[in-house]
């Protein structure tokens, strides 16, 4: 049973705020208010980082290989306990509980894989041009790492970066979503349960300004992991970078989804449907620009609409989206929507509020709008989707580069050539080829070009670079006095 308040977690056990005040935490599905969380400011993060930072010397010290079988344990705590974690994370975020299981299950999976690394954390030998010089590169932490997550996958988001963070010996605190504030807190009482000491992971609830920016600030923070809007990640890079804190931005992205007009074309709908309506579109790496040639155009517009009608709406597993998290971003699509109408932008399918209970809106799909509208870069974050006309593939490559972000990209094709020379030429972190726009595995990096990011990568062992410092190391032997 979840508590009436959702309460820090700092040094083991839970805290509540110094302020002693709260924040409502609604329901998405019927816009209840589910319980409170805890509302922390500077002070509260001030004692976090404090303890972080006396427990991080000792768990550092832990070889990387022990520390890895304390983070396996973990990881296989949290299996032992998955549909508890599925049942927190759908009723915080309002998705069916089989996609909140299937997304406890890949986290339990991104643990597994981070905890294989205290295994390795490897350096490099080098050569050198000087007689008897042997040196070679090692991985060191960096101290106390700052990470504020997103509430769209929140277990995900969480083992994205509290896995690598811990395997590199950092301790952490984490600005849990306001909107997730359970799912953060099981995640430390799992840790904890695991064995994982106690103050190398604290959980600080509260709002972004507030408890956030207090992270982003604090002269002990070494390094801050952020995944959310480019808005706020540019003034996280700003804050952070003023006193040379290391940081990683994984923001935000307009993927473009291409179809050529040789693609299998149902097989192109089921997955325009899964990249850009499943989690009620709220995927960074959601198809939200479908590109189609002209040959094929009318025909899978037509494809696509007719099977949008067929879609559920609701928080069941039968149904295929649910809600988007809060009232705020259910208004703000709303009236991203209304403004591409004033622009003349034809809404093909949906475009309003299903009810006035929850926060639930219509998959939405627009056209009639020109590549240098708006929507091009602006990220929606729900279910809504603007198809584009292309004359041929040079135009649909063009048009897919024509966004400032750059996180994801898909084309669907059966010429081997037009394939390759879209993964090669398109501008994007990620790019699959007959698929969805979204599709990772803990050991792929993840993260974009442009204002999707700032060039880091999360998860795969890319992510360790964005945990450790590198050491060079030599040594010169005196054979003379073997």
């Amino acid at each position: 049973m979840t508590p009436e308040l959702i309460k820090n977690w700092i040094n083991g056990k839970e805290t509540v705020a110094d302020s002693d005040e709260s924040i409502p935490k609604h329901n998405p599905h019927n816009d209840s208010v589910l319980y409170h969380a805890a509302r922390s400011l500077k002070k509260d993060v001030d004692c976090a980082v404090d303890i972080a930072k006396k427990a991080q010397k000792k768990w550092a010290n832990i070889p990387a290989v022990k520390r890895g079988e304390i983070l396996l344990k973990i990881a296989n705590t949290m299996r032992d306990r998955r549909d508890e974690i599925a049942r927190v994370v759908a009723i915080e975020t309002g998705k069916s509980p089989k996609e909140a299981l299937d997304e406890t299950i890949a986290s339990i999976q991104l643990a597994t894989f981070f905890a294989g690394e205290g295994m390795r954390l490897y350096g490099r030998s080098l050569q050198s041009d000087a007689t008897n010089k042997y040196s070679h590169t090692i991985r060191q932490p960096l101290g106390v790492a700052g990470l504020i997550v997103a509430a769209n996958t929140p277990i995900a988001n969480i083992a994205l970066k509290v896995f690598p963070a811990l395997i590199c010996g950092n301790s952490i605190v984490l600005k849990a979503a306001e909107d997730t504030p359970a799912t953060a807190l099981i995640v430390a009482k799992i840790a904890k349960d695991a064995g994982l000491p106690d103050g190398v992971l604290n959980i600080i609830q509260g709002l972004g300004a507030e408890a956030g920016m207090p992270i982003v600030e604090h002269k002990d923070i070494a390094v801050i992991s952020f995944t959310g809007s480019t808005k706020v990640g540019r003034i996280i890079a700003e804050t952070a970078g003023s006193r040379l804190a290391r940081v990683s931005l994984e923001l935000g992205g307009k993927n473009p989804l291409v179809v050529c007009d040789d693609a299998d074309l149902e097989n192109a709908v089921k997955w325009v449907i899964l990249s850009s309506f499943s989690n009620a579109g709220q995927r960074c790496a959601a198809s939200s620009r479908i590109i189609v040639l002209d040959k094929v155009y009318n025909k899978f517009r037509d494809m696509l609409v007719e099977k949008i009608k067929t879609l559920r709406v609701g928080n069941t597993n039968e149904d295929d989206l649910g809600a988007v998290i809060n009232q705020r971003q259910l208004d703000n699509i709303l009236n991203e929507i209304k403004e591409a109408e004033s622009r003349e932008a034809r809404i093909l399918i949906g475009g309003k509020r299903i009810s006035n209970k929850g926060y639930y809106i219509e998959p939405t799909l627009i056209d009639r709008l020109p590549v240098q509208d708006e929507l091009t870069n602006k990220e929606l974050f729900g279910p809504v989707a603007v198809l584009y006309w292309a004359r041929d593939f040079a135009d649909a490559l063009e048009i897919a580069n024509a966004s400032d972000y750059g996180l994801t990209a898909c084309i669907h094709t059966k010429n081997i050539d037009r394939a390759i020379e879209f993964t090669q030429k398109v501008k994007a972190g990620t790019v699959n080829v007959n698929i969805g726009t979204y599709s990772s595995e803990p050991h792929y990096p993840f993260g974009g070009f442009g204002i999707s990011g700032n060039g880091t990568r999360e998860s795969g062992i890319e992510a360790l670079d964005v945990y450790t410092e590198t050491k060079t190391i030599s040594f010169v032997s005196n054979p003379d006095a073997v």
